[in-house]
């Protein structure tokens, strides 16, 4: 593993890096406690901050042009951000069932598949995380960070934690 890619990447990969990872770790936490508490509202109100500001350094990331200096993840962005004001409309009209939907689309979309596509070939990601490694170890690594990514994925919504009613799925104040 190597910073130095990151370190020549332009500000607009920098910023989206150093949003991203908290981004990620904060939506665990905030899927995984309970919800409609001081400190998820308190809580969701900063990742909800910091994924416009993730989305939207994305919008000055032009490394894959596909159509002009976009690419499709692009769509993803334009989808948080939508999602972002999506979730917090639901919750102020204590439309819990929405909130969730837009708060999980999100997290998986925004943060689980698109981080599975930074650990492609070729990518800025995967050459920092995967310096040094062979061929095969990258490969091996990266399958098996995606298998975790989705299986955990898969456990937290069969638990009942991703889409939880009841209890947990208290009204927002």
């Amino acid at each position: 593993m190597t910073l130095a890619p990151l370190l020549h990447a332009s500000f607009a990969i920098q910023l989206h890096v150093a949003t991203v990872i908290p981004a990620a770790i904060l939506g665990a936490c905030l899927l995984a406690r309970p919800k409609g508490t001081r400190m998820h509202r308190t809580l969701g109100k900063i990742w909800l901050a910091i994924m416009v500001v993730t989305a939207s350094s994305t919008f000055f990331i032009h490394e894959i042009r596909l159509v002009g200096g976009f690419s499709p993840i692009h769509l993803l962005s334009i989808y948080v951000l939508f999602a972002s004001w999506q979730a917090i409309a639901a919750a102020r009209r204590h439309d819990i069932a929405a909130h969730r939907v837009h708060v999980a689309g999100m997290y998986l979309g925004g943060i689980v598949v698109a981080g599975l596509f930074t650990l492609l070939p070729g990518r800025l990601m995967h050459a920092s995380l995967f310096a040094g490694l062979s061929r095969w170890q990258a490969v091996a690594t990266t399958v098996l960070l995606a298998a975790l990514l989705i299986g955990a994925g898969i456990l937290a919504i069969r638990q009942g934690r991703l889409f939880k009613r009841g209890k947990s799925a208290k009204r927002l104040a």
